[in-house]
Protein backbone atom coordinates (compact mmCIF):
# COMPACT_ATOMS: atom_id res chain seq x y z
CA UNK A 1 0.00 0.00 0.00
CA UNK A 2 1.38 3.57 -0.84
CA UNK A 3 0.22 6.53 0.58
CA UNK A 4 0.76 9.50 -1.66
CA UNK A 5 0.41 13.28 0.20
CA UNK A 6 0.79 16.28 -1.90
CA UNK A 7 2.56 19.44 -0.49
CA UNK A 8 1.20 22.96 -0.82
CA UNK A 9 4.49 25.30 -1.34
CA UNK A 10 1.57 28.23 -1.04
CA UNK A 11 0.70 27.10 2.42
CA UNK A 12 3.21 27.68 5.09
CA UNK A 13 4.04 24.79 8.21
CA UNK A 14 2.46 25.84 11.50
CA UNK A 15 4.24 27.83 14.05
CA UNK A 16 4.39 27.84 17.93
CA UNK A 17 3.90 24.11 18.23
CA UNK A 18 3.68 23.68 22.41
CA UNK A 19 3.00 20.88 24.52
CA UNK A 20 0.56 21.74 26.86
CA UNK A 21 -1.14 20.27 29.99
CA UNK A 22 1.07 17.30 30.03
CA UNK A 23 0.00 14.41 32.63
CA UNK A 24 0.80 10.85 32.47
CA UNK A 25 -1.17 8.98 29.89
CA UNK A 26 -2.36 12.47 27.41
CA UNK A 27 -1.00 15.80 26.42
CA UNK A 28 -2.68 18.55 24.27
CA UNK A 29 -0.69 19.87 21.15
CA UNK A 30 -1.20 23.88 20.34
CA UNK A 31 -0.31 25.93 17.25
CA UNK A 32 -0.67 28.63 15.30
CA UNK A 33 -0.67 29.24 11.72
CA UNK A 34 -0.12 32.59 9.40
CA UNK A 35 -2.96 35.05 8.41
CA UNK A 36 -4.56 34.75 4.92
CA UNK A 37 -3.54 30.76 4.62
CA UNK A 38 -6.49 28.72 3.31
CA UNK A 39 -6.47 26.11 6.05
CA UNK A 40 -9.40 23.76 6.03
CA UNK A 41 -7.56 21.06 8.61
CA UNK A 42 -4.63 20.01 10.32
CA UNK A 43 -2.20 16.65 10.43
CA UNK A 44 -0.52 15.74 13.13
CA UNK A 45 2.02 13.38 13.39
CA UNK A 46 3.05 11.65 17.17
CA UNK A 47 6.13 9.15 17.61
CA UNK A 48 7.80 7.66 20.22
CA UNK A 49 11.62 9.11 19.98
CA UNK A 50 13.72 5.70 19.30
CA UNK A 51 10.63 3.73 17.88
CA UNK A 52 9.87 3.86 14.13
CA UNK A 53 5.73 3.30 14.55
CA UNK A 54 4.02 6.47 14.35
CA UNK A 55 0.17 7.60 14.91
CA UNK A 56 -1.18 10.37 12.60
CA UNK A 57 -4.29 12.16 13.33
CA UNK A 58 -6.10 14.03 10.92
CA UNK A 59 -8.77 15.94 11.23
CA UNK A 60 -10.58 18.61 8.41
CA UNK A 61 -13.17 21.02 8.53
CA UNK A 62 -12.07 22.52 11.53
CA UNK A 63 -9.90 25.74 12.48
CA UNK A 64 -8.73 24.52 15.89
CA UNK A 65 -5.42 25.06 16.83
CA UNK A 66 -5.24 22.07 19.69
CA UNK A 67 -5.19 18.32 19.74
CA UNK A 68 -5.11 16.07 22.00
CA UNK A 69 -2.92 12.99 22.16
CA UNK A 70 -4.16 10.01 24.62
CA UNK A 71 -2.83 6.62 24.81
CA UNK A 72 0.48 8.24 25.86
CA UNK A 73 3.14 5.54 27.98
CA UNK A 74 4.73 7.40 31.35
CA UNK A 75 8.22 8.57 30.85
CA UNK A 76 8.62 8.38 27.46
CA UNK A 77 9.81 10.76 25.06
CA UNK A 78 7.52 11.60 22.28
CA UNK A 79 8.34 13.83 18.93
CA UNK A 80 5.01 15.43 17.43
CA UNK A 81 4.96 17.28 13.83
CA UNK A 82 2.22 19.23 12.87
CA UNK A 83 0.85 20.28 9.10
CA UNK A 84 -2.01 22.83 7.83
CA UNK A 85 -4.22 21.02 5.17
CA UNK A 86 -5.91 23.22 2.29
CA UNK A 87 -7.75 22.10 -0.63
CA UNK A 88 -4.48 22.13 -2.34
CA UNK A 89 -2.69 19.53 -0.16
CA UNK A 90 -0.34 19.90 3.20
CA UNK A 91 1.49 21.84 4.16
CA UNK A 92 5.48 21.04 4.89
CA UNK A 93 5.95 19.68 8.82
CA UNK A 94 6.48 22.21 11.23
CA UNK A 95 9.67 22.14 13.11
CA UNK A 96 9.71 19.05 15.66
CA UNK A 97 8.77 19.28 18.93
CA UNK A 98 10.25 16.98 21.86
CA UNK A 99 8.44 16.00 24.90
CA UNK A 100 8.80 13.57 27.76
CA UNK A 101 5.74 12.52 29.99
CA UNK A 102 6.03 12.06 33.15
CA UNK A 103 6.50 9.31 35.58
CA UNK A 104 3.23 8.43 37.52
CA UNK A 105 4.93 9.04 41.14
CA UNK A 106 5.90 12.18 39.87
CA UNK A 107 2.40 13.44 38.79
CA UNK A 108 1.09 12.11 42.10
CA UNK A 109 3.84 13.48 44.08
CA UNK A 110 2.74 17.05 42.56
CA UNK A 111 -0.47 16.41 42.61
CA UNK A 112 -0.52 15.90 46.87
CA UNK A 113 1.55 19.22 47.30
CA UNK A 114 -1.12 20.58 45.72
CA UNK A 115 -3.50 19.57 48.10
CA UNK A 116 -1.11 19.66 50.75
CA UNK A 117 -0.60 23.91 49.75
CA UNK A 118 -4.67 24.08 49.21
CA UNK A 119 -5.16 22.45 52.83
CA UNK A 120 -2.75 24.98 54.21
CA UNK A 121 -4.53 27.85 52.48
CA UNK A 122 -8.13 26.74 53.39
CA UNK A 123 -6.76 26.38 57.31
CA UNK A 124 -4.91 29.82 57.20
CA UNK A 125 -8.44 31.01 56.21
CA UNK A 126 -10.46 29.29 58.97
CA UNK A 127 -7.62 30.50 61.34
CA UNK A 128 -7.74 34.04 60.27
CA UNK A 129 -11.53 33.84 60.76
CA UNK A 130 -11.26 32.30 64.16
CA UNK A 131 -8.79 35.12 65.07
CA UNK A 132 -11.59 37.83 64.02
CA UNK A 133 -13.91 36.41 65.79
CA UNK A 134 -12.19 36.07 69.09
CA UNK A 135 -10.87 39.93 68.59
CA UNK A 136 -14.26 40.69 68.19
CA UNK A 137 -15.63 39.08 71.28
CA UNK A 138 -13.33 40.37 73.43
CA UNK A 139 -13.91 44.39 72.46
CA UNK A 140 -17.71 43.85 73.11
CA UNK A 141 -16.42 42.57 76.40
CA UNK A 142 -14.47 45.03 76.85
CA UNK A 143 -17.08 47.42 75.75
CA UNK A 144 -19.24 45.89 78.55
CA UNK A 145 -16.91 46.22 81.16
CA UNK A 146 -16.28 49.57 80.71
CA UNK A 147 -20.40 50.47 80.63
CA UNK A 148 -20.74 48.36 83.67
CA UNK A 149 -18.04 50.74 85.26
CA UNK A 150 -19.88 53.79 84.37
CA UNK A 151 -23.06 52.65 85.61
CA UNK A 152 -21.37 51.98 88.88
CA UNK A 153 -19.19 54.79 89.22
CA UNK A 154 -22.58 56.96 88.50
CA UNK A 155 -23.99 54.98 91.35
CA UNK A 156 -21.32 55.24 93.78
CA UNK A 157 -21.16 59.06 92.82
CA UNK A 158 -24.54 59.89 94.12
CA UNK A 159 -23.83 57.90 97.29
CA UNK A 160 -21.25 59.42 98.30
CA UNK A 161 -22.06 61.78 101.34
CA UNK A 162 -19.79 64.79 100.59
CA UNK A 163 -22.03 65.09 97.70
CA UNK A 164 -23.57 68.60 97.63
CA UNK A 165 -27.57 67.33 96.60
CA UNK A 166 -26.92 65.59 99.95
CA UNK A 167 -25.91 68.37 102.14
CA UNK A 168 -28.97 70.76 100.73
CA UNK A 169 -31.52 68.05 102.11
CA UNK A 170 -32.55 68.32 105.48
CA UNK A 171 -32.78 64.95 107.39
CA UNK A 172 -36.10 65.00 107.66
CA UNK A 173 -36.36 64.60 103.87
CA UNK A 174 -33.93 61.10 104.60
CA UNK A 175 -35.68 59.96 107.22
CA UNK A 176 -38.08 56.92 107.69
CA UNK A 177 -40.49 56.47 110.33
CA UNK A 178 -38.69 53.46 111.53
CA UNK A 179 -35.15 55.43 111.14
CA UNK A 180 -35.93 59.13 112.74
CA UNK A 181 -32.96 60.09 112.12
CA UNK A 182 -32.30 59.21 108.86
CA UNK A 183 -32.39 56.68 105.93
CA UNK A 184 -30.40 53.15 105.96
CA UNK A 185 -27.60 54.39 104.48
CA UNK A 186 -27.24 57.65 105.38
CA UNK A 187 -25.43 58.79 108.60
CA UNK A 188 -26.59 62.17 110.94
CA UNK A 189 -25.98 65.84 109.38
Amino acid sequence: MCVCVCIDSALSAPLNVTIRELEVNTAIVTWEILEGDPVIGFAITQQKKDVRMLRYIQEVNTTTRSCALWDLEEDTEYIVHVQSISMGGSSPPSDPVSFRTPRESEKLASTVSDQVNREEMEQAVQLRVGELIIIVVVLVMWAGVILLFCRQYDIIKDNEPNNNKDKAKTSSECSTPEHPQGGLLRSNL
